[in-house]
């Protein structure tokens, strides 16, 4: 992906310098299921049904993490071991941190313009990049569970060092595949400043856990769509995708899908508790996305199939 010479972004917190220490309490904290809305998840704090806490467990056993290490002897808090006050990040994470400022200052970019088309005004998250843990308006933002975004606080938090993990544990490296991970945060940005995240949490939390996974696979899929949209309107703008750069984004939401997870995690799938979608799913709907460039064309909660 080509980006000199492009601006980065002033809507960022740099939190990398000081970590957030221990935090209990994290309110229906469920991971790739839960109300974070991490990579694998999209919403904030406080809403849903807080299912998918063993595919959380699956993942960090993917990644080499083990669970009971978040978890202290209190029961459902969740503690973090106070961070190093005095780290200093490496090059290559300044890198990378700069590299999301060039990314999210693109998505402002195409979201606003987008906005102005429909007759509305973008208002854009601010990015926290943190190490380790940081505290959120939605609990603990640990780099164990990966980048999220917080509708509480309209925030996205990022360890940078999760590129790294993506790389050589979920076999999803590549510039436009971190590039696809920030884009999808920022789609749940977007679902958020459209009314559609409140609305679907408000839906997620009356339901039963069937019906409340299958909300949050057609939110998830959208936040994927938007990615899309995004990666259409940023080489529109700009010219800056190379060859390879889709297909690393295609390849990400491939190895993210529930069922690529599950398979690897314990041999086989439960699409019953699937809560963001296959990797069929993930991989067409973000295609979809890049190939119309229609925000009005991800309408996912309608769409029979997905």
């Amino acid at each position: 992906m080509q980006l000199q010479g492009r601006r980065e972004s002033q809507n960022v917190e740099d939190n990398r310098r000081s970590t957030g220490g221990g935090f209990g309490g994290f309110g229906g904290f469920g991971g790739l299921g839960g109300n974070t809305g991490n990579l694998f998840s999209g919403r904030g704090c406080g809403c849903g049904s807080g299912v998918g806490v063993i595919i959380l467990v699956i993942v960090l056993w993917i990644m080499g993490v083990n669970p009971l290490t978040l978890l202290d002897t209190g029961g459902d808090s969740l503690s973090l071991q106070q961070g190093n006050s005095d780290y200093t990040p490496t090059a290559e994470e300044d890198s990378y941190a700069a590299f999301a400022k060039q990314i999210l200052a693109s998505t402002e970019d195409v979201w606003t313009d987008i906005f102005r088309q429909m007759g509305k005004t973008y208002r854009p998250p601010t990015l926290s990049l943190y190490t380790s843990a940081e505290r959120t308006a939605c609990g603990m933002a640990s780099a164990d569970v990966g980048p999220f975004y917080c509708s509480a606080d309209e925030k996205i938090y990022l360890d940078v060092s999760f590129f790294n993990q993506m790389a050589s544990q979920l076999h999803a490296g590549g510039d436009f595949a971190y590039a696809y991970v920030i884009a999808h945060e920022v789609g749940h940005h977007v679902q958020k400043l459209l009314g559609t995240l409140d609305r679907v949490d408000t839906q997620m939390a009356r339901s039963t856990e069937n019906v409340a996974n299958e909300l949050s696979v057609r939110l998830e899929l959208q936040a994927d769509f938007y990615a899309g949209v995004w990666a259409n309107h940023e080489n529109k703008m700009y010219q800056s995708l190379e060859p390879g750069d889709i297909e690393e984004a295609l390849n990400a939401a491939s190895q993210i899908g529930d069922d690529t997870l599950q398979k690897q995690a314990q041999g086989y799938v439960q699409p019953d508790s699937f809560t963001h979608g296959t990797s069929a799913q993930r991989y067409n709907w973000f295609y979809k996305g890049y190939k119309t460039g229609n925000i009005a064309d991800g309408d996912t909660f309608n769409a029979n199939p997905l």
